[in-house]
């Protein structure tokens, strides 16, 4: 790969790291396991519902709300209490993500500014809903505490023109790539005061159904972070915030993995369906 086409193309660079090729491929075979599935092509739609649904419970363990697949399943309301919003919220964002395809491709920071409305409305101070965070403004985000301190607005707006920029202009770079950076940015920038974590995985999911890598969403990445275990979720994303290339790499891998995971959730699924049981 040449020069020109490193800086023309950043993103497709980061296809070449060590490693990332392999866990492309694996991410392929999996989820054309699943729409390789007999199911999916009577089914489809279940199948899609159920895997928007425990990708969403898996996105609220991330953020502290660990509830029972058939508890968030029953439930009717999720305004009682933190955990029960924060169960809302992610439901919310899995529902409204396959709507804002043709906005992301023109306009990343307009769906990520609809996303953060849809986590946090009702939740966060109306002023600061949908917007990014000012100067005087904190990230109340404690799931990511654990993390290095943000950069500072200024700085955060740099960083989200560039990447939606990168976005809107295209990349030969693979989906898995695309998503695993959008992901991995969102959560060292935390651009929101509050929900980023919620936001930031509904961005991942946003890209790989964008990117044709998951057009139907039945390859469920939240299930896989969920299964994988926050400790995990945080290393990878810590070597991602390093900026080393194989901190950078690693971060791609375990996004991918998530990826296969969320994918083999939703072979179940249509196991269980073909048998009825589902």
């Amino acid at each position: 790969m040449t020069n020109e086409t490193d800086a023309a193309d950043p993103l497709a660079r980061l296809a070449s790291l060590p490693g990332v090729e392999a866990a492309v491929e694996g991410v392929r075979e999996a989820v054309d396991r699943v729409y390789g599935h007999r199911v999916m092509r009577r089914r489809g739609p279940e199948v899609a519902a159920e895997g928007a649904l425990r990708g969403a419970r898996g996105s609220a363990a991330l953020d502290g709300a660990d509830w029972a697949l058939e508890e968030v399943r029953r439930r009717g309301d999720f305004g009682t209490d933190d955990e029960a919003r924060t169960v809302g919220a992610a439901l919310r964002l899995t529902a409204e993500a396959g709507q804002l395809l043709d906005v992301w491709r023109a306009s990343p920071s307009r769906v990520l500014a609809r996303l953060h409305l849809v986590a946090a409305g009702g939740t966060a101070p109306g002023d600061t809903v949908g917007r990014p965070r000012r100067a005087d403004e904190p990230v109340s985000e404690p799931a990511l505490a654990a993390l290095d301190a943000p950069p500072p607005p200024d700085a955060v707006a740099a960083r989200l023109g560039a990447l939606g920029q990168l976005l809107v202009a295209g990349s030969d770079a693979p989906g898995l790539v695309k998503a695993a950076v959008v992901h991995g940015e969102l959560l060292a920038l935390r651009p929101f005061g509050t929900r980023n974590g919620l936001v930031a995985r509904a961005a991942e999911r946003v890209t790989l159904i964008a990117a044709g890598l998951d057009p139907k969403g039945v390859a469920p990445a939240e299930v896989g972070h969920a299964e994988l275990g926050r400790e995990a979720y945080l290393d990878a994303l810590r070597a991602y915030l390093s900026g080393a290339p194989e901190g950078v790499a690693r971060w791609i891998a375990h996004c991918g993995r998530a990826v296969e995971l969320g994918a083999r959730e939703s072979v179940a699924v249509c196991e269980a369906l073909q048998r009825g049981a589902g």
